[in-house]
């Protein structure tokens, strides 16, 4: 049997998501599967300090995290981030002595640094595969000593290649999501209120409070709209809510949920979503061919995924919240706009394919036997 590592880490959850999606496709293609967070498990002190400090910056002070993801995509200052990695690099090491993977698999762009490091080192020669889990890579993910790149676009790969990475290591195949995105259940579909415009309202696995002044928003606008508003991990905001909005509004139902894993099915029967721009989320909406709504977005990685969305045409941005409504309306009372935001969707998520990354695998593998 045939055993894979999956190396994640919990700076949001879009890594951890896109690892447990691999977990699942490989442990079904009959591979031995080991998910290891080489942050928590291998440096409690750079997991405090990365994940803690992701948390504070992107949520609290988003523009600070921002310049710092500006600071450090470029080839210079990116190499000095890789020297705080070197105890975690000699941990990782003998994780992988013990376990002895046929095949490694990153979904976090820190594991492209330690793992190219084993690697130059000739310390480990197993295969690396990196997932760029946004559409556009950050210089964290470049290196030499990565056997394959799989990539949420072809847009993605463009840019990889523009970075001097070879376009025969790229495959567009998505970012790995859940199977169940895949497919559309018609029941869910069929069972929406078709009198009311369905609305998902996220606000991302760390619950960001910019969706009350979304939300606040929406229930001025004239239209009947379904809003299902999912809170994440954030039950403070989930509760002001709920008190907030414990009468009936006319013309409006409204869903408040906390964390759930009923995303897939209530993407089913939503118009479009409302979110801020993550890349585990823009990929599952691309696979629903759900529109999407983009009120805000962490600088860095989320801003770089709205230009994505917008070049393609897949999604619309508001710059201001206050004009979220007349974009709203004219979606609803001009569904072609609607429908073509459809169509871009289903073209980008054309090579969308977890059997691929499979394939692709499996190729890898009997490449390195030889």
């Amino acid at each position: 049997m045939k055993k894979l590592l999956i190396l994640t880490a919990s700076t949001g959850q879009g890594h951890n998501k896109a690892a447990d999606s691999l977990v699942e496709t490989f442990s079904i293609a009959g591979y031995e599967v080991i998910k290891h967070d080489f942050l928590y498990n291998d440096s409690k002190l750079l997991n405090n300090i990365i994940v803690g400090g992701y948390e504070i910056f992107a949520t609290k002070i988003p523009n600070i995290y921002g310049n710092f993801y500006k600071a450090t995509n470029i080839k210079t200052t990116n190499l000095l981030l890789k020297t705080s990695f070197w105890n975690t690099s000699r941990k990782l090491l003998k994780f992988i002595e013990e376990n002895k993977p046929d095949l490694i698999i990153g979904t976090h762009p820190f594991t492209v640094s330690i793992v190219s490091s084993l690697k130059e080192k000739r310390l480990i020669n197993q295969p690396f595969i990196s997932i760029v889990t946004d559409f556009k890579a950050h210089y964290t993910y470049i290196s030499k000593y990565v056997d394959a790149y799989i990539t949420g676009s072809e847009y993605t790969k463009k840019d990889l290649v523009s970075r001097g990475i070879d376009a025969k290591l790229i495959f567009p195949y998505g970012i790995p999501i859940r199977s169940e995105f895949y497919y559309k259940n018609s029941e869910y579909a069929e069972a929406k209120d078709s009198d009311y415009f369905n609305i998902l309202l996220m606000s991302g696995s760390m619950g960001l409070t910019n969706i009350y002044y979304v939300l606040k928003e929406l229930l001025n606008n004239s239209h009947k709209l379904r809003i299902t508003v999912v809170c994440g991990n954030n039950s403070k905001l989930k509760n002001k809510l709920i008190k907030t909005y414990s009468q009936s509004i006319e013309n409006k139902k409204l869903h408040i949920l906390g964390y759930t894993n009923d995303i897939s099915a209530i993407m089913d029967y939503s118009d479009i979503i409302i979110s801020k721009p993550g890349g585990l989320t823009v990929t599952e909406s691309i696979a629903k061919t759900l529109p999407l709504i983009i009120p805000f977005a962490i600088p860095g990685q989320e801003t770089e995924n709205t230009e994505f969305l917008i070049n393609e045409n897949c999604a619309l941005y508001v710059d201001k919240l206050n004009n979220i409504n007349p974009i709203l309306d004219d979606l609803i009372e001009n569904p072609k706009k609607l429908t073509t935001l459809k169509e871009n969707l289903l073209r980008v998520s054309s090579n969308f394919s977890l059997k691929s990354i499979v394939t692709l695998s499996d190729e890898i593998l009997e490449r390195h036997q030889i």
